[in-house]
């Protein structure tokens, strides 16, 4: 994606993919894993595969959201694993300032696993 962050950011998101890369199974998913994440990270209006295909590959948008749709619909990934790194690495950062008082999560974020927000909010 070759995009660099003067705040160090680059590092640790290439840190956070590597991580969710050893649990989605194959090394050949990690292009579309990185492309994903980087996707829903990049300002456009719309976070469909198209838009995210034209901004992480865009001299080759059509053979991106081929590939991006193909890692999302049929990629052969178990989401509890990936959703089981994310808590391993994303909670304790979260609680580092104090306990989790609401966690909301925007429909678009949580991607395949359709995780409810109201449940989340309501725990709290």
């Amino acid at each position: 994606m070759g995009r660099q962050m003067a705040d160090g950011s680059d590092t640790r998101f290439a840190d956070y993919v590597e991580e969710l890369g050893s649990v989605i199974g194959h090394a050949d998913r990690v292009a579309p894993l990185e492309a994903y994440c980087t996707g829903l990270l990049l300002p456009c209006e719309r976070k469909s595969m198209e838009p995210m295909a034209a901004l992480t590959a865009p001299t080759r948008v059509s053979a991106q959201h081929q590939s991006l749709l193909h890692f999302i619909s049929q990629g052969g990934w178990s989401d509890e694993k990936v959703l089981g790194k994310v808590r391993e690495m994303v909670v304790p950062e979260m609680e580092r300032h104090g306990p989790i008082e609401a966690w909301i999560i925007e429909e678009v974020a949580a991607g395949r696993y359709e995780l409810a927000s109201a449940e989340l909010c309501d725990s709290a």
